[in-house]
């Protein structure tokens, strides 16, 4: 059982300290109390217990009822609550903010900083450092980028103009370059088409058979010998997808864990990131008319 981020309804509980709440629907069962349940099912979830944080009023139900040690288990009910993972160790890689306005805030990610919350990374993510950082609790990020790949991520300010920055992506109204590091194609520029699912294990995707779904046009910056520097600019955006095709095509890359091969125990690596950046975003502004186009002041260096 997997509990969920809050979604873009508004959760009965606030964000706390940059971090939304999660939620989850209770499943069919025979549990007598709620408190029976959450110990049964996430034994290890909580650094503070369960009883302290129900004491606390920090469980709720969807319709903002404050649940205790002695609320009955009741199926199909949504509950919200905060994640308390413990101990967080700081992540030494700095953000840049490159534009703040009323609406949008553009940054420059590092290489191994997770966007948002997941897995082992709550507090220690872009979006909820720059939360608590510029006092905006409802910053929510328009798209997201790998852990292991830097560069340009574009949050929306303002919730009341969010959904139009939002429908840029799917409705392929913005433009984004990427940079990559990789062994030299001896055909460029070229165009990987594919259709590409979740694979295994469950966080690589791979290609299959099929209507592609995918899409990437890859040109040569320049070359040095053996390697390339590669521009990238994927027309759909599918998880991994430039990682995925450069794979594909033979030029997996550089320091790559996931493809062409999984690199079972690969740890992070300062001197070794993953060769990717997100270099670009162009678009017209949905508000004003006015183009905008961002640049990351990242770089890639060729390997020694």
């Amino acid at each position: 059982m997997k509990a969920r981020s809050s979604p873009a309804s508004r959760p009965p509980l606030p964000a706390r300290d940059g971090v939304d709440p999660c939620s989850l629907r209770l499943p069919a069962g025979d549990w007598k109390e709620l408190l029976g349940f959450l110990q049964e099912r996430f034994p290890d979830d909580g650094y503070v217990p369960w009883t302290a944080r129900l004491a606390r009023g920090e469980v709720v139900s969807e319709d903002g009822e404050t649940l205790t040690t002695a609320s009955a288990y009741r199926q199909g009910l949504r509950i919200w609550y905060y994640r308390e993972p413990g101990p967080e160790a700081a992540l030494p890689y700095v953000e840049t903010v490159l534009h703040r306005d009323a609406h949008l805030l553009v940054v420059d990610k590092p290489h191994f900083l997770p966007v948002v919350p997941g897995g082992p990374w709550l507090r220690e993510t872009l979006l909820v450092r720059l939360r608590v950082r510029l006092g905006l609790p409802g910053l929510t990020p328009l798209h997201r980028l790998d852990r292991l790949t830097a560069g340009l991520v574009l949050f929306s300010v303002d919730p009341a103009t969010r959904a139009a920055y939002a429908a840029l992506f799917p409705e392929r109204r913005i433009t984004k370059t990427y940079e990559a590091l990789a062994p030299a194609l001896p055909e460029v520029p070229a165009v990987r088409r594919s259709r590409l699912v979740a694979g295994e294990p469950f966080f690589r995707m791979c290609e299959v058979e099929g209507p592609p779904n995918t899409e990437t046009r890859i040109g040569l910056i320049e070359r040095r010998g053996a390697l390339g520097r590669y521009r990238l600019r994927p027309l759909t955006g599918r998880k991994h997808q430039l990682r995925v095709h450069m794979a594909a095509l033979g030029a997996p890359v550089l320091n790559d864990p996931l493809y062409p091969q999984l690199q079972a125990g690969a740890s992070d690596d300062p001197a070794r990131p993953l060769a990717l950046l997100a270099r670009e975003l162009r678009f017209t502004d949905p508000l004003s008319g006015e183009p905008r186009c961002y640049h990351s002041r990242l770089h890639l260096d060729f390997p020694a």
